[in-house]
């Protein structure tokens, strides 16, 4: 994102431009005004803002309403304090302590960096979480230090295993990252669903109706009416029953 004159770009489209600074500060402000500590709040800004200028929209700014409801409701707290617990030589545990997760990440990263360089790999695990953005974010710096990093979790319940009729599991991503001597590493982030869930809600939300085989309505009957999926509805696994088992084994994985 780049700055230009506000008169420039209300002429042209009815937008403004902002720098990524920018951006981040102003969404910092957001968080801090909704009870985050300050430092939840920049790192949450910064996840925001960093995926908004990536194009990853459905995990930007579109998201922050979702933030702001969690926060206003009490259904999490921004300003916890998460509690980093070794478990074995190379298990780390965070309790978020109803907080994000990406702020647990944060607390625990400098001893996980440790355990995996002293025994060559290492777990970290989080409980008690809440996360509502993108995982590329998370995996992507380590590969800058030359690790390896997969990261998944589970969500709730907006998926229909193959063979079933009811909604049980959730989109269940999974973001993996590898190093490129010289270059830039080897990044993925995907649900295990047809498409993810914020990208149902843009949808939704633009008035536009999706491919066929992103998911179903409240009766099970396939749609491409996105609020028929988000209201009752469903989506379904991304490569039939081979997407299904890698949804169930993130599930069992994470949840366990």
């Amino acid at each position: 994102m780049s700055e230009t004159r506000n008169s420039e770009l209300n002429d042209q489209s009815g937008t403004v431009d902002v720098s990524l600074e920018a951006l981040e500060s102003l969404l910092a402000r957001v968080f801090e005004g909704h009870g985050c500590s300050s430092t939840t709040a920049a790192i949450l800004a910064a996840n925001c803002a960093g995926a908004e200028a990536a194009g990853s929209t459905s995990h930007g700014v579109f998201r922050i309403d979702g933030y702001v409801s969690s926060l206003r409701s009490g259904w999490v707290d921004g300003a916890a304090i998460p509690e980093v617990h070794s478990k074995a030589a190379g298990h780390v545990f965070v309790d978020a302590k109803n907080g994000f997760a990406q702020v647990a990440l944060h607390a625990a990263r400098d001893t996980f960096v440790q355990r995996i360089r002293e025994n060559g790999i290492a777990l970290l695990s989080i409980r008690g979480s809440h996360h509502l953005a993108a995982l590329w974010p998370d995996v992507t710096p380590f590969a800058r230090e030359g690790l390896i990093a997969i990261s998944m979790v589970n969500s709730f319940g907006c998926s229909i295993p193959v063979g079933a009729k009811k909604p049980l599991l959730g989109t269940n991503p999974f973001a993996f990252a590898a190093p490129i001597r010289g270059e830039a590493p080897l990044v993925f982030d995907f649900a295990t669903t047809s498409m993810a869930n914020g990208d149902v809600q843009l949808a939704a939300r633009e008035g536009r109706t999706l491919p066929p085989g992103m998911g179903v309505d409240s009766n099970g009957e396939a749609t491409t009416d996105p609020n028929k999926i988000l209201n009752g509805g469903a989506l379904v696994p991304f490569g039939g029953h081979k997407g299904s088992a890698i949804s169930l084994m993130i599930e069992l994985m994470v949840a366990g």
